[in-house]
This record gives C-alpha cells, sequence and structure tokens, in this order.
C-alpha cells in the first residue's frame, strides 16, 4: 500500500509546532465551513436505547432522501440504485470489488486522487494512466489515449469531476467522449461525484448518470464529507442502475453489516439545507480560490491553473522535488513563526516523476490566511537552496 501524499509528511508538521512554528494546513482537504446545524441538532435530539445494525443499503429514509435529492437535480434515480456507504472511500472500495477481477485494469486521467492507487491495490486492480497536462489545467485527455490504453483486461474508466486534486471540472462534450468510449468497448465509466456542489465562474456540473445511453454502464460515487462539511461523519453512497453491477456491491455491503447509525440520522438531516447554503459557500471558495492562485502565478518561476470546481489547486514550482521542498518548508522554514504544508503531487500520478515539480493545495483557509499562505511561500522559494529558477 502507497503512503498518502497528503498525510506522509504529518510527523514534520508535528515536529514543528512542537518547535513553536505555526502551521498552515494546506495539505488536506477539511473545509473550515460549519457543519450544519441540522446535523449536530439530528444527532443530540436522536433518541436510540439500542444502538442497532441498519440494513446493509443503509437507511431506507436516507435512501428515500437521497433519491430526491437526485431527482431535484434531474437524475431519475430510485431507492434501489443507491447502497449507503461508510464514505465515499468505501463506495469506491465496493467499486473495486464489484466491478473488477484481480488482475483486471481501470483507466484513470493522471492525477488522481491519491487514494485510487490504495483501493485499486487492495483488490488487486492495475491502475493504467492517461496523462493530463498542467499546461492546459489537465484538461481530459485525448481519445486516442484512453483507446490506446484499452485491453481485454480493462473494466473501466474513473474520473473525479470536479477533480481532486485538480478542480478540473470536466465539460458535457468531454464526458460524451468517455460515454461514446465506454459503450463502444462495454466499460464502466466510473465519477467521483463528491465535489458536485462546487463549481465557479458560471460552469455546471454534469453528471454521468444524465448522459443518455449510459444506464447500464455508470456508477456514482458521492460523499456528505465535503458537501455539508462533515467529514468525520463517514457517509457515502454508491449510485448505479446496473443492476448486476449493485447486487455484486450489496454482498460487499452485508459483509460489513451497516453503514454507522449516528452519521446516518446525521446525514438525512441535512439533505435539507437550503440551495443559499451552497451559494455562501461557494462565492466563499471562489474568494479563496483567486487568493490563493492569483497570488502563487504572481510568484516568479511558479504556475498554477486556475481550478472551475471542488477546492483544490495543482502548482508547480521552480524546484528540482517538490517533495523535499514541503518537507523543507515543515523541518528546516520559519518565517515569523509560520509555515505552510501542502502535499506533494508526485504521489497523485501513476508515474510520480510528472508530478516530481509540482505540490497539491487545498484552499480551504480563509483569504486572510492564504494571502500569508502566498508570502510564506514567495519567501521560502528565496531561502530554499535548491530553486531552478
Amino acid at each position: 500500500m502507497p503512503s498518502s501524499p497528503i498525510r506522509k509528511l504529518i510527523p514534520f508538521a508535528e515536529q514543528a509546532e512542537n518547535n513553536g512554528t505555526s502551521v498552515y494546513y494546506l495539505n488536506i482537504g477539511q473545509p473550515d465551513i460549519e457543519t450544519p446545524i441540522s446535523a449536530q441538532r439530528a444527532i443530540k435530539e436522536a433518541n436510540i436505547p439500542i444502538l442497532a445494525y441498519s440494513h446493509s443499503a443503509g437507511f431506507k429514509s436516507l435512501r428515500e432522501g437521497l433519491v430526491r435529492y437526485y431527482n431535484d437535480k434531474e437524475l431519475p434515480i430510485s431507492i434501489e440504485e443507491i447502497i449507503v456507504t461508510s464514505g465515499g472511500s468505501e463506495a469506491l472500495l465496493f467499486t473495486f470489488g464489484s466491478a473488477m477481477d484481480v488482475g483486471d485494469e481501470i483507466i484513470i486521467p493522471e492525477p488522481f486522487y491519491a487514494n485510487y492507487n490504495g483501493f485499486a491495490i487492495a483488490n488487486s486492480v492495475n491502475v493504467v494512466p492517461v496523462e493530463a497536462h498542467i499546461e492546459n489545467g489537465f484538461a481530459l485527455p485525448p481519445v486516442a489515449a484512453f483507446e490506446a490504453a484499452i485491453t481485454k483486461k480493462t473494466k473501466g474508466i474513473l474520473i473525479c469531476n470536479p477533480g481532486n486534486p485538480t478542480g478540473y471540472l470536466y465539460s458535457k462534450q468531454e464526458l460524451e467522449q468517455l460515454r461514446d468510449i465506454v459503450i463502444k468497448y462495454d466499460l464502466f465509466l466510473i465519477a467521483d461525484e463528491v465535489y458536485r456542489e462546487f463549481t465557479y465562474d458560471g460552469h455546471l456540473h454534469h453528471s454521468i448518470l444524465s448522459l443518455e445511453g449510459l444506464e447500464h454502464h455508470a456508477i456514482v460515487v458521492d460523499s456528505f464529507s465535503k458537501r455539508y462539511s462533515m467529514c468525520g461523519a463517514r457517509i457515502g453512497c454508491l449510485v448505479s442502475k446496473n443492476k448486476e453491477f449493485m447486487a455484486a456491491a450489496m454482498k460487499f455491503a452485508q459483509a460489513r453489516l451497516s453503514p454507522p447509525t449516528y452519521a446516518q440520522i446525521a446525514s438525512e438531516a441535512v439533505l435539507a439545507t437550503p440551495q443559499s447554503y451552497f451559494d455562501e459557500i461557494n462565492d466563499e471558495y471562489v474568494a479563496r480560490r483567486n487568493a490563493l492562485v492569483d497570488g502563487l502565478n504572481g510568484i516568479d518561476g511558479v504556475f498554477c491553473p486556475k481550478p472551475k470546481g471542488a477546492f483544490y489547486a495543482v502548482a508547480s514550482f521552480p524546484v528540482e522535488s517538490a517533495e523535499h521542498f514541503c518537507q523543507w518548508l515543515l523541518s528546516d522554514f520559519s518565517h515569523n513563526n509560520k509555515t505552510v504544508m501542502m502535499a506533494p503531487a508526485a504521489g497523485f500520478y501513476a508515474k510520480p516523476e510528472l508530478g516530481a515539480t509540482q505540490a497539491r493545495l487545498a484552499y480551504v483557509l480563509n483569504t486572510t490566511a492564504l494571502k500569508d499562505c502566498v508570502e510564506l511561500l514567495r519567501q521560502a522559494l528565496i531561502e530554499y537552496p535548491h530553486t531552478t529558477r
């Protein structure tokens, strides 16, 4: 199993704090937005004399709430097409286990969410990367690149939309290109859509569930974690109209018995959160994105494409090794008793050398903090002994 590029440098951050240095944590997508009060209230008011198992697919009432959520977005889903999971991570594990056998292959545009590697390894599945490029903001690679990667072992294509770590938002045209490929070769199209609500500058999110012809091929991974700022609840879901796939996934759900009860109670409550909650958050994330990305692009030698969604950005730095630079920031650098923690981007690539000079930053702090982070990185690159400027 690979180490997480998001968490592997935590010991260095802890040591920095022990030495009196304040650390800005831009390495992890933990929003500082308050969890909706409805979730907190639902847990406090729950009267549960016996903390029993739920249905392996999750509370019926929660699944019914999710059906309303998707239908409100003009995605016609029924209760039989949803399995509640312990976070989006478990939904991905169920997907790998249900759709693929030992030695099968999954095609993923890189860079990709680092845990996809871990989930594949846990299921003895091989990741086949198709390279996206920072120069064009990590847009969908050419169709020919996907077709060249398909073998007899290929079972599907996996995307994250909007993307983690890049923040790239796939257009409807790009999704239709993927639809045509998976239909042509009879593959699954798996979309991790956990950041669906976070899109900017007038751009819209298009779910693969909305694409005609994908009924047998589409698998969606979803989560409450980032949408409602409740990462610790560990509730997500798996959505597909493919009955055979869902029957296989249910076996995995039964094997782990049930999702956690209190977390399901909180999740059901937040489904009533009004759109105004997301409108306000999106405005805040746009301001944060602009503060961070515009600031980074103002540093000599740094390049960071502007994301259209989620709350991540990947930047290239004028260094030989971004991993060494990220570690050095924690172990050797301090300016005004402060430093910054980033996630080295090499861990988000199947071919680590492609991300050697890049790092992922999560703009989950307020704009004042993010502007401070930019100035710390500017100063750090002046002091860092291994810049290539």
